[in-house]
Parts: C-alpha cells; structure tokens; sequence
C-alpha cells in the first residue's frame, strides 16, 4: 500500500501580516526570529520549497541595539565595482542615515540563498518609527 505525505502548495496558503517591534531588542536575535517568520518555519505546514506568504511589518528600527563592543568595532562595506572603491561604514554611520538598511541586511544574510530569497524579502517591511502604512491589513502582534 502507497502512503505518501500530503504537502500544501503556496496557492493554498493563506497570506497573514505580523507585526514586530524592535525596540531596545538585539539586532541579530530580531533578526534570527523575523527570518524564522518570513520561511514560516514557525506554521505546522512548513516546506522549504513553499512560499509562506508571511508578511512581516517591522517598527522601531532605528532603535535596535548591538551587543558587545559592535558600535565601535563592526563595519558594513560594499564595493562599487570601480578599482580601489570599497567603501566602509561604520555601525554608528549606518544608524544615522539608513537605520533600516542594517536590520535588513541582518536578516537577508539569515534567509536562504535560493530563488524564494527576493520573494521573502519583498515581503519584509521595515520602518524607523512607530508609524507604518500597513493598518489596513490588520498585522498580529509578535511577541520575541
């Protein structure tokens, strides 16, 4: 006798909103838990290959903390693709002018490095402050 185990497919899944709060949190556990969220290996029907349709609402960004001596010490650098044109900043830097940028890029290094990697992280929403555009669709508090 043939058993196989049933999988859902992402048509069948329903699209949910979550909201996170990261105020005074650490910003790799925010963002170990969002990544968590956004693969929806948090829902009993969990497939690696499956789009969760979880959309996620970050607030209160800009007042994440690091821990240790990363303040000082952590740099972010990208190139640009011209000889001798890496560009560093510092965490303090990056705080000032994309406080964002730094909880995303957090969470983009925690996602998988497979094609639902965009999916997901069009589905990230991150906001400085407490005000976001997202109350229509009625996000659910997450406690981490």
């Amino acid at each position: 006798m043939y058993k196989s185990t049933p999988h859902i497919s992402s048509p069948l899944l329903p699209e949910r909103w979550l909201l996170v709060d990261a105020d005074g949190q650490i910003v790799g556990r925010v963002a170990t838990a969002i990544a968590k969220l956004l693969m929806g290996k948090d829902q009993p029907q969990y497939n690696s290959a499956v789009d969760a349709k979880t959309n996620v609402v970050v607030i209160n960004a800009q007042a994440v903390k690091f821990s240790g001596k990363k303040t000082s010490d952590k740099t972010y650098s990208h190139h640009t693709g011209y000889l001798g044109h890496l560009k560093t900043r510092s965490v303090a830097m990056m705080m000032a002018k994309q406080p964002t940028k730094v909880l995303g890029q957090a969470v983009s290094g925690m996602l998988p490095k497979n094609k639902l990697r965009k999916v997901m992280l069009g589905r990230l929403k991150i906001y400085a402050d407490a005000a976001h555009p997202h109350e229509g669709q009625q996000p659910v508090q997450v406690k981490l």
